[in-house]
């Protein structure tokens, strides 16, 4: 049997040898060699002309939009930001991501997603573009790959539109732009898939060894989120791998092999070495990264419990309100994530459920429907990981699901609209096109003051486009043609909009959201308030909708909250964006409802909730005050929390040190630890603000205890509206 897919044929026989990745020339006939220079550009020699052109105009044109006023970000996440710059500067920071040169305590991740960004530091100087532009390559790194993955085995078309959702979506144009490691987590998870396809072609082990090594440095990037899509890779392999089952079952333990090394050589010499000499593992409890992996940042982020954390959101099972939204099935179609990531996935479930309808009288080793096993199997099993965790959950995590739908979502379309004379194919094109306009209709009026004009010609256009779908086998090609085309433009112009309204925008913080304001919000809808437990951002005012009440965790309004906004947005209804950098609204005025530096700042010196948010404004007379003499101390300051020490750092350009961690929690340093510093003379001040040292749960814990001494001991100095006290100076 033999199913068309473009120009090649690719025979779908069931044997050990497995399908070729194209036809072979008839007998006699050879191929045209085209010259090493020319490929590049030409492509393949059996493709149209216009396809490798068209592909490259992809990529191009994603890199504009990605590159499009990114400096408007600032440093991004000043934390990851931070950790870039000591990696810049020290090597042993840049191996184990320490969040300063002095090597105190490192990020609360593995390193291997700030490596980039510092080697181009190291190269370029510290700069927005020099930390951002590596994360735009992973962008256009990632729609390439998922281009080649499904062009293999689907027409040139279904690679672009794959391609083409993948750079349209919301959050993927946010976290491609942004220094959080998902952008080399998606880029590297996408590889692990393409992988894997290769491998279901032929057999041949050494695509699915390469396959684990990148799902192993996936695991250096953002831990255990890499290994959630293992089990669908490898039922997958191991039922339809075109080799004898005892040879798929070692290629699959080769496969395993390779993550463990991949992924634990980085891990191995951080436990081995001597604690003593090497900075605190940030957010483990023990100064271990096993009990960061498997706890904070592993089962932690399931059930909710994470020791040193802010606590989690609704009880497994799903339907509960928690302090990280609403979890159950409909998670990812609620006002907190919905218009992040599901534009297309109503749309993508059924594409991939006629995609499988389509080959289910396939050999077991059909290279197509192990195409839509594998993009699918990853699709929902991450889908469903999110909707039901209940731990620490944030709306651009799920960038991750983003090339895993748009894989789909193309294959899908070219399976079907290769079978269009079939009245099921074309009723379920017709269907998925008119799921995503209704469904972009709906997502729009979520945001009602946001392009109101947009709704009608969405909805409008994709039932026409629908409507000429249903009759698509009986059209002439050109007149099918542009009901597909249409269907295309009216299912992606919403999620356009949003993409362009991000790459407008600065996002900086450590909670940022795509779209306009209001697209994700856990206000006036399920998952509550604009942040943990409901309400607002810092600085904006008090939301009447949805549960929870205040900013933090249980209610109450964030440090520096004030008024009472309707609609639980900050003035001129910019916050939801992010904040934007050195304490201004993104509109570019400067928030004053707390004091920070020497310039404002929300929620007081340490940014908004005590610095858990995002860092202070740092004036030219603190820099001044710092910089003092730094050459000799190894840390000029130390503050608590690791946003509040960040934006220090990043000011100065000489080491902070982050008491407690990103939480302010970890006991790092003790207080006897603390003191030693002291006294040999190793740091210059301490920055008030920024937190107690519990946290978002209390007062208790080494920061507090540290907070309290150096209060009691040291000469408090004011420089604008900042608090240092000078270590140096003892009050008597």
């Amino acid at each position: 049997m033999t199913t068309h897919y473009g120009p090649a044929v690719h025979t779908l026989a069931d044997n050990d040898g497995g399908p070729p990745s194209e036809a072979p020339a008839p007998p006699g006939h050879h191929r045209p060699r085209r010259s090493r220079f020319g490929r590049p550009w030409r492509g393949r020699p059996e493709d149209p002309r216009w396809v490798r052109p068209a592909f490259l105009a992809l990529l191009t044109a994603t890199a504009l939009l990605y590159l499009y006023n990114l400096d408007a970000s600032g440093w991004a996440n000043s934390f990851y930001s931070a950790a870039v710059q000591a990696g810049s500067q020290s090597w042993k920071a840049f191996f184990f991501g320490s969040l300063d040169a002095g090597n105190a305590i490192t990020v609360d991740k593995p390193p291997a997603a700030l490596w980039p960004m510092a080697l181009a530091v190291r190269i370029f100087g510290l700069s927005s573009w020099s930390i951002l532009v590596p994360e735009v390559l992973m962008g256009v790194g990632t729609v390439a790959v998922v281009y080649a993955a499904v062009r293999r085995r689907f027409s040139p078309a279904a690679g672009l539109i794959a391609g083409a959702v993948l750079a349209l979506t919301p959050v993927a144009a946010l976290m491609f732009r942004f220094n959080n490691p998902d952008a080399l987590l998606a880029l590297l998870m996408s590889l692990a898939c393409y992988l894997v396809v290769r491998a279901l072609e032929d057999g041949r082990s050494k695509w699915l060894v390469w396959a684990g090594v990148a799902i192993g440095f996936a695991f250096l990037a953002k831990t255990l989120q890499a290994f959630l899509i293992l089990p669908a890779l490898a039922l997958v392999y191991g039922v339809c791998a075109p080799v004898r089952l005892r040879r798929r079952l070692g290629q699959l333990a080769l496969a395993t092999a390779a993550i463990v090394v991949s992924g634990g050589w980085w891990v191995a010499i951080v436990e081995l070495w001597p604690a003593s000499s090497r900075p605190y593992v940030g957010g483990s409890q023990n100064n271990s990264f096993l009990e960061l992996t498997f706890g904070y940042n592993g089962l932690g982020r399931l059930n909710g419990e994470e020791t040193g954390s802010v606590g989690g959101g609704g009880g497994p099972g799903g339907g509960g309100g928690g302090q990280w939204g609403e979890t159950g099935w409909d998670r990812m179609f609620n006002s907190e994530i919905g218009g992040q990531i599901s534009w297309l996935l109503p749309a993508a479930l059924i594409l991939l459920v006629a995609g499988l309808l389509a080959t289910r009288r396939a050999a077991r080793t059909d290279a197509v429907r192990a195409s839509f096993l594998v993009w699918g199997g990853s699709l929902l099993t991450t889908a469903a990981v999110f909707s039901y965790m209940a731990g620490i959950f944030h709306q651009y995590y799920t960038v991750a699901l983003a090339p895993y739908l748009a894989a789909v979502v193309g294959m899908g379309a070219a399976t079907l609209w290769e079978r269009r004379g079939r009245i099921w194919a074309s009723l379920a094109l017709a269907a998925a096109v008119t799921a995503s306009a209704a469904w972009g209709y709906v997502l729009l009026g979520r945001t009602p003051d946001y392009l109101p004009w947009l709704r009608m010609p969405v909805l409008a256009g994709g039932l026409v486009a629908a409507l000429g779908l249903v009759f698509a086998g009986r059209l002439g090609r050109r007149t099918a043609l542009a009901a597909a085309g249409l269907g295309l433009v009216a299912s992606l112009a919403a999620p356009t909009a949003y993409t362009l309204s991000t790459v407008r925008e600065g996002h900086s913080g450590s909670i940022v959201t795509a779209g306009p304001s209001g697209a994700s919000m856990r206000g006036g809808g399920p998952g509550g308030g604009g942040f943990p437990g409901g309400g607002n951002a810092p600085g904006r005012g008090q939301s009447q909708g949805g549960p929870g009440g205040g900013g933090f965790p249980g209610g109450g309004t964030a440090p520096g909250t004030g008024g009472n906004n309707q609609n639980g947005q900050a003035p001129n209804g910019q916050m939801p964006n992010g904040q934007a950098p050195n304490g201004q609204m993104p509109n570019g005025q400067s928030n004053q409802n707390g004091p920070a530096g020497e310039g404002g700042r929300m929620g007081g010196a340490g940014g908004g909730m005590g610095g858990l948010l995002n860092g202070a404004e740092v004036g030219s007379e603190a820099k001044k005050l710092l910089a003092a003499d730094a050459d000799s101390y190894t840390w000029v300051a130390a503050a608590v929390g690791s946003q509040n020490a960040a934006s220090y750092q990043l000011g100065t350009g000489e080491p902070v040190m982050a008491i407690g961690g990103f939480n302010g929690t970890d006991p790092s340093p003790t207080l006897a630890q603390f003191k030693e510093y002291v006294a040999d003379g190793r740091i210059h001040y301490f920055i008030a603000g920024g937190g107690t040292g519990g946290g978002m749960g209390g007062d208790s814990g080494s920061a507090s205890r540290i907070t309290s001494w150096v209060e009691a001991t040291f000469k408090e100095v004011t420089v604008g509206s900042a608090t240092f006290y000078d270590l140096t100076a003892p009050t008597d």
